[in-house]
């Protein structure tokens, strides 16, 4: 899988992941929570996991919402912090 393909993956994980915690990240960098820059660092650190799959499931079983993202993701700490 070529790189640019990778990051499509994890772009969409990390759009999946922001929808089912109710975080909207251009709107929280709009407000200045996050810097602009800061988002792509988030799809950057998306791509060095190593749960891509148990991410997946995880994101399946929990279509409806969820209060916290799991403990091995890692943007953990920045989605707490912006929920």
């Amino acid at each position: 899988m070529g790189f640019s393909a990778v990051l499509d993956r994890h772009a969409k994980l990390v759009g999946r992941m922001t929808g089912t915690l109710g975080i909207d990240l251009v709107e929280a960098a709009q407000r200045g929570d996050i810097a602009e820059q800061d988002i792509r660092s988030v799809v950057f650190a998306c791509t060095g996991c190593t749960r891509t799959g148990d991410c997946v499931h995880w994101l399946d079983t929990h279509a409806e919402g969820a209060e916290s993202a799991p403990d091995y993701c890692r943007n953990k700490a920045l989605f707490d912090r912006l929920d």
